[in-house]
């Protein structure tokens, strides 16, 4: 979908919002996840889960591209996403993922692995902020549609 200029704007957009992240007090906004997570993500042919990592105050702890996939699916473990979050001593997370396709609309198995996620991380009293879908010019936050 992209050519390899294109990629390498992206990559390079990427960088500097990952900077700009860094620096931000608090990711308040699904609009903010939002632009990160597109810049990092819309531009892989594969499918790649990421989790954002976040600190009490909702700050940027770390950006994972936990799993990478195939065109329509990357395997995410529920108890592999625990581990990540007691690593990083994460107090919050978010969720995003590309659709490849192009379509954002989030599938029944998008959902049912959200609330998977959500209630192993709710043992161990990590909140689930968000899950964000990527696609090409359209983008989904299930906060936003109250699925979360």
């Amino acid at each position: 979908m992209f050519t390899e200029s294109e990629k390498t704007i992206l990559a390079e957009a990427a960088a500097i919002i990952k900077t700009k992240m860094r620096t931000t007090p608090a990711l308040t906004s699904p609009d903010l996840a939002i632009e990160l997570c597109t810049n990092r993500l819309v531009h892989k042919e594969q499918e790649v889960f990421a989790i954002l990592l976040l600190d009490n105050q909702h700050r940027l702890i770390e950006f994972v591209e936990h799993s990478v996939g195939t065109i329509s699916s990357a395997s995410v473990y529920p108890r592999e996403v625990v581990k990540l979050a007691l690593h990083y001593n994460a107090a919050a997370v978010m969720f995003a993922h590309n659709h490849p396709s192009g379509i954002a609309e989030p599938s029944q198995s998008d959902r049912r692995i959200t609330a998977r996620l959500s209630d192993a991380l709710a043992l161990i009293d990590v909140r689930v902020l968000d899950h964000i879908v990527i696609g090409c010019g359209e983008n989904v936050a299930f906060s936003k549609r109250g699925w979360i």
